[in-house]
């Protein structure tokens, strides 16, 4: 066994090997970059050591680096997580030449599995079904479009090296063959410093099954069961279980065997992951499975597994790393019941599932029974643009999946998560769909009811409450500065209750009620608020709703408030909405939907300018692509018009908020031109 082990990794992973490496008994040592000084997975580890700056490139990906670290400081052994390095072949390469364990597969099973084109083409001649598809060549466009009329669309691009839904798109015509292809590539070599893709039949609303499995260095390989994947928006996986659902006993022997095969082709050891898309209902018709990849790392889902095997997959990376065999009985126990996992990310579902970015304000995840949290930050983390915004991953155990699903439900409901957005609400919603609770699933079913999931209007008294305490906290309108705040209830020290804030005469009135209106941004929104002042009493009025201002505190009907540096948050359950004061002196509110003045959705690398000056454009089309948390993001034109101005160049850093460019509207004789 080792000694020590390096995490050449970040966040909750880093910080789910350390805790099992600890237990092992291991010297724990971490990495990061200039971003994650505070990260808790550095306050975890034995030792940390800074790597880089914060871009991945210049740190977490800089091999030299890590392994020039690694043999300074004695580190017998690196564990690469998922992501990164973890399935790059030619650092596991120089770990071996450096006398270092990488803990993961052999060099030549990774390179094999690495490429998606030469993987099939191996599981092909072991019997087993494949997606049709094609490595291509970008210079032969003509060709290309010849190769992709005879499998017709829709395809799918997909990044030869890596997954996680980077360098993979879905293309529906001719017409968006070329942007999809150009920012597939670019993010294929951003994330994995391979930019070569290739283009697969496009399968429409599959069922997404993987496999989970294990080999050792004796030849054994076995299986952990299965997972479904099948719930994904963006190509991205949201929640996963285990076991697949609404399939029989033979279907899951003959794709758990498929998977088995497909590992002992390539002679492989430690964990590994070989994902299938299905057609057809398992359990009502002959399905079809196709193999897609086999991922030759730990995937963010292997908790599910963990939990209905009793198994610490981490350990047995490390044990079979370090030379042991796996035991004769290893994987043949029963399945314990049914786990799900949601994985909580910073980003936006109301508006394309942005990345969002900013400071965690509050996480409260409650530690129930049955519940598993795995984390990489806490209350006071800085979510940065620099890397995936996963917030957490929940997971859930129960002798049914419908007790797993309740489970779930009941621990997302209580979490509170305060800062950046977050898709918590989301999550919910979809854990409470009639089709995933009938366990009706594909990978088509969110964008199917998007709109639906996406859909979340905050409760009125949410927002007057934090109304009320903005005009209480600051000194603003009538509100006197100093005797107008929410005071301290001397009987009740917990409570803060908000005192009359217009105890003071300001103007000439005769008599009757008072009636104002005054302006708020609510979730970057306008929106006009009223405010009566009658017989001694203020109330407030939303939504044509009324909320007395003495029966308001910073914690009320369930909701909490916390203030923030441009207004306040208000936590709603697993939602939040931000509140601010409207000022008539802020340049851009309301730029993007009302006028021409296109604004940086978030933090980000201008990377493509497809358009230019004075060009003339229509509404949707993609004008600047922004990469933030190693995606792209394409920013669209707001309505037809003329670029009258562009305000970044290809390669600037841009803010969230900032402008972009400007699209001046079509004038009458534009307009009859087009």
């Amino acid at each position: 066994m080792f000694e020590s082990v390096l995490v050449a990794n970040r966040g909750e992973i880093a910080c789910r090997i350390i805790r099992t490496a600890r237990r092992m008994g291991l010297r724990t040592i971490a990495i990061y970059s200039e971003a994650d000084r505070s990260a808790l997975h550095v306050s975890m580890a034995d030792e940390a050591f800074e790597i880089g700056p914060p871009p991945s490139a210049d740190s977490y990906l800089q091999s030299q680096k890590i392994l020039e670290l690694a043999r300074r400081i004695g580190a017998d052994s690196v564990h690469p997580g998922y992501g990164f390095l973890s399935e790059n072949a030619d650092f596991a390469d120089q770990c071996a030449r450096e006398q270092i364990v990488f803990i993961g597969p052999p060099v030549q099973a990774m390179r094999k599995m690495a490429r998606k084109d030469l993987s099939k083409a191996i599981v092909a001649d072991a019997g087993i079904p494949v997606v049709p598809g094609f490595l291509i060549e970008r210079e032969a466009d003509k060709t290309l479009l010849d190769q992709v009329g005879k499998i017709g669309f829709p395809v799918m691009i997909k990044a030869v090296s890596g997954g996680g839904g980077k360098g993979l798109r879905q293309v529906d015509s001719a017409d968006e063959l070329e942007v999809a292809l150009d920012g597939a590539m670019r993010e294929a070599q951003s994330s994995f410093g391979d930019g070569r893709v290739m283009i697969e039949k496009c399968i429409q609303n599959p069922r997404h099954i993987e496999v989970q499995v294990f080999g050792d260095g004796t030849g054994n390989v076995v299986h952990l069961f299965e997972r479904d994947c099948s719930l994904q928006r963006r190509h991205q996986k949201v929640i996963e279980e285990a076991p697949a659902p609404n399939i029989s006993r033979k279907f899951r022997e003959k794709i758990c065997q498929a998977g088995v095969m497909v590992a002992r082709s390539v002679g492989y050891q430690g964990a590994g992951t070989v994902e299938f898309l299905v057609e057809g209902e398992p359990m009502k018709h002959r399905p079809q499975f196709y193999f897609m990849e086999m991922n030759t790392r730990l995937q963010v889902e292997h908790p599910v597994t963990e939990m209905i095997t009793g198994l610490d997959l981490v350990e047995w990376q490390i044990r079979i790393a370090a030379g042991e065999a796996l035991p004769e009985n290893f994987g043949t126990g029963p399945i314990q019941g049914h786990a799900v996992e949601a994985r909580l990310y910073a980003e936006d579902p109301g508006n394309g599932f942005l990345p969002s970015t900013g400071k965690l304000l509050a996480l409260n995840i409650p530690n129930d029974k049955d519940i598993r949290v795995d984390t990489g930050v806490e209350t006071g983390t800085e979510i940065t643009p620099y890397y995936d915004p996963m917030i957490a991953k929940v997971i859930a155990h129960g002798q049914s999946r419908k007790e797993a699903l309740v489970k779930l439900s009941n621990v997302l409901q209580r979490t509170t998560i305060v800062g950046p957005k977050t898709n918590a609400g989301f999550l919910l919603r979809l854990l409470s769909d009639r089709d995933v609770a009938a366990a009706s699933l594909s990978t088509g079913l969110i964008g199917s009811k998007l709109k639906t999931l996406v859909t979340w209007y905050p409760d009125p008294q949410a927002i007057a409450l934090g109304v009320f305490y903005l005009m209480a906290t600051q000194d603003w309108g009538p509100v006197k500065s100093g005797n107008s705040g929410f005071e301290q209830d001397k009987e009740n020290s917990d409570t803060n209750v908000l005192s009359n804030p217009w105890n003071r005469t300001d103007g000439f009135q005769p008599g009757g009620e008072r009636y104002l209106k005054r302006t708020f941004i609510v979730d970057g929104e306008m929106m006009e608020v009223g405010f009566i002042w009658t017989q001694g009493e203020l109330r407030i009025k939303v939504d044509d709703r009324y909320f007395v201002a003495r029966q308001i505190s910073v914690k009320t009907g369930g909701f909490t408030v916390y203030p923030s540096t441009r207004g306040c948050f208000v936590a709603c359950g697993p939602n939040q909405i931000e509140v601010e004061i409207f000022d008539l002196g802020l340049s851009g509110v309301g730029g993007n939907r009302d006028g021409g003045l296109v604004l940086a959705p978030m933090h980000g690398k201008i990377v493509q300018m497809l358009v230019g000056q004075d060009q003339h454009v229509v509404q949707g089309q993609p004008l600047v692509v922004l990469e933030a948390m190693k995606m792209e993001h394409i920013i669209r034109a707001p309505h037809d018009g003329v670029l009258a101005s562009l305000s970044v160049t290809h390669g600037q850093q841009v803010s969230a908020g900032e402008p972009v460019l400007e699209v001046r509207p079509d004038g009458p004789d534009q307009n009859l031109k087009h």
